[in-house]
């Protein structure tokens, strides 16, 4: 059976991890790395070919899926839409607000183009998506929550290093104990965004800032800190780039829920990660939802899908037959 041919738009820490993950799957092979940059300043951490975007449309037929690997603010809005109109796509758009919006915009695209699109894959959204799914679907009488943490935020991190005075910063989303420890104990308590989460920020200042006004602008930053318990610690440039060097990240699902006559037995769904490297992680469920998308397309579906509805047997190389036998 011919090997699924597997190419990447955009070669920043995702796309590096696409590039790493495609190696561990024996049924993929990487056809090369399509950029916006010069193609001669990428390194590739394979050695595998880097091109210009704009020789994408010359490689179609060498391409099954294109895994896109932009960012969600402004690259995956337009790129994806875009992008459908000539492959099969795959991206990691993780703005949950506007996914319903992204969803619709590619849907046209893929369907007017005949070609088959997944959006917003990764561990959230994407699994935790699918555990939320699963545990309201089994327990509709209960609370769902999610914890994120702890783990870098990348969209925090960046806000810090725009704040006058900043030479590096860095931030970590921090679930809190006490409020995982009282959703486990089955009282469906009602918790604020203060109380599930704090934000811990790691700040490197320019020579003679005034530290104070740096703490103070974080802390009070709106739509990021304000509604946190927000802690800001001053470090030197060589812890930052001995402790700080890594992507880590996390979380928890869970679902707390009662059944029975008159709903008291409790029961507790919980799902949980906990990553080295985010951008490798959310690269390799990429990966394996890209196999997804290459036997959906052999069957000739087109559209855009989610991770709702994947049905689990098409992300594994395993036969029906193997995984009976081996999982079930």
């Amino acid at each position: 059976m011919s090997k699924l041919r597997i190419a990447i738009a955009g070669y920043g820490n995702l796309g590096r991890g696409v590039e790493l993950a495609v190696r561990q799957n024996d049924d993929m092979e990487l056809v090369g790395v399509f950029t916006r940059r010069d193609p001669s300043t990428v390194k590739t951490a394979t050695g595998v070919s880097a091109y210009s975007m704009d020789d994408a449309l010359n490689m179609r037929d060498a391409i099954d899926v294109m895994i896109i690997c932009g960012g969600s603010a402004t690259d995956l809005p337009k790129q994806t839409p875009e992008l459908v109109k000539h492959f099969n796509v795959i991206d990691s758009f993780d703005t949950h607000a506007r996914i319903p919006e992204h969803f619709a915009n590619v849907d046209k695209a893929a369907k007017e183009n005949n070609h088959l699109a997944m959006i917003s894959l990764g561990w959230d959204p994407g699994l935790f998506s699918l555990n939320r799914l699963y545990a309201e679907a089994i327990l509709p009488s209960g609370k769902t929550y999610t914890f994120w943490g702890k783990g870098v935020s990348q969209g925090h991190s960046d806000a810090i290093r725009r704040v006058d005075g900043v030479k590096k910063g860095i931030q970590y989303t921090v679930p809190v104990d006490e409020a995982m420890d009282a959703v486990r104990s089955g009282t469906l308590p009602e918790l604020t965004t203060r109380q599930k989460h704090k934000r811990e920020c790691f700040v490197v200042a320019e020579e003679g800032a005034d530290l104070a006004k740096i703490e103070n602008e974080i802390k009070t930053m709106k739509n990021y800190f304000d509604e946190y318990d927000t802690t800001v610690n001053f470090i030197t440039d060589e812890e930052f780039d001995a402790v700080h060097n890594r992507m880590p990240h996390g979380g928890f699902v869970m679902r707390s829920g009662l059944t029975g006559i008159d709903e008291k037995t409790h029961h507790m769904i919980e799902y949980s990660i906990k990553l080295d490297s985010n951008p490798e992680f959310t690269a390799s469920v990429l990966v394996c939802y890209a196999r997804a998308l290459g036997r959906l397309s052999a069957e000739g579906q087109t559209g855009c899908k989610t991770a709702f509805d994947i049905a689990p047997a098409y992300l594994s190389k395993l036969s029906g037959e193997q995984l009976r036998a081996s999982l079930l």
